[in-house]
């Protein structure tokens, strides 16, 4: 009976390290739900810094435009924007090109999908057409850039909260003239 008691207590001191190790288990568990949650809050964080910041950058160019304009002389768009650039309205003859590669890449999706037949499309939409993740952060970050370029008339926003090109031609890089 001496083997018994040796299987017994082996067999007892594995179970001890089994319970020890599920607990472990939960505990990170726990901690990565946290972690992911403290992770989704900063990039919020993060999208509405970068936001203030366009949004003064935006501000002040405005102001300086103004400003300049007041003293009789017109600028022309920068040619080779840079990332976190202002979107300028839209006029006729004005090439995609103005604006940020995020900008063009957002207004070539919608583009496509007016082509394709497709109609408006949320902003969660749009970041799975881009290949971006779907986290709050990311398709609010999305959202404002839509709304950004729906306000200086490069895209349609509808009451439901979608976005759609516009049906005029916008000069769109790589792209088709015919479409």
């Amino acid at each position: 009976m001496v083997e018994g008691c040796a299987v017994a207590s082996v067999l007892g001191m594995l179970e001890e390290r089994e319970a020890a190790a599920r607990v472990r288990v939960e505990g990170l568990r726990e901690e990565v739900a946290r972690l992911t949650e403290v992770l989704e809050a900063a990039e919020i964080e993060l999208d509405r810094r970068v936001i203030a910041r366009e949004e003064l950058v935006e501000a002040l160019a405005v102001s300086a435009a103004e400003s300049t304009a007041g003293a009789g002389a017109e600028r022309e768009p920068v040619s080779s924007p840079v990332r976190g650039s202002t979107v300028p309205p839209w006029r006729d003859g004005l090439p995609v090109t103005v604006l940020a590669p995020d900008y063009q890449r957002l207004l070539g999706v919608l583009e496509e999908g007016r082509s394709a037949g497709r109609g408006p499309l949320k902003a969660r939409e749009i970041a799975v057409e881009l290949g971006l993740e779907t986290t709050p952060a990311k398709v609010e970050g999305l959202r404002s850039k839509a709304r950004r370029l729906a306000e200086r008339g490069w895209l349609a926003q509808e009451s439901s909260g979608t976005f759609s090109a516009v049906r005029r031609s916008v000069a769109l890089p790589d792209a088709d003239p015919s479409a």
